[in-house]
């Protein structure tokens, strides 16, 4: 069975991805640092709440714009198809 992705919610996929890069961004955040602590180099420690929240944040803003670009699209075009099949239980 073919299906096509018609809309999305923006609102809602927006707030998944933002919560999505927040818990993504804190092992990167933590890479990032991790070589300061080995150097003499000054640690800005307010980055650590920083760059979590800046990249949750924009997160947000960028999923909810292509969210937005793609319902338009998908309008004008057709949506995304995919193919759907059932499966046994394993």
């Amino acid at each position: 069975m073919k299906t096509q992705i018609v809309h999305i919610s923006k609102l809602q996929t927006s707030k998944v991805m933002a919560v999505l890069y927040l818990v993504i961004s804190f092992p990167l955040m933590l890479m990032a640092f991790l070589p300061m602590l080995f150097t003499h180099q000054p640690v800005q420690w307010s980055m650590i709440w920083w760059m979590p929240l800046l990249y949750a944040i924009f997160g947000f803003i960028f999923t909810f714009l292509g969210a937005w670009i793609y319902n338009g699209i998908a309008g004008w075009i057709g949506g995304i198809e995919f193919t759907l099949a059932e499966r046994g239980e394993d």
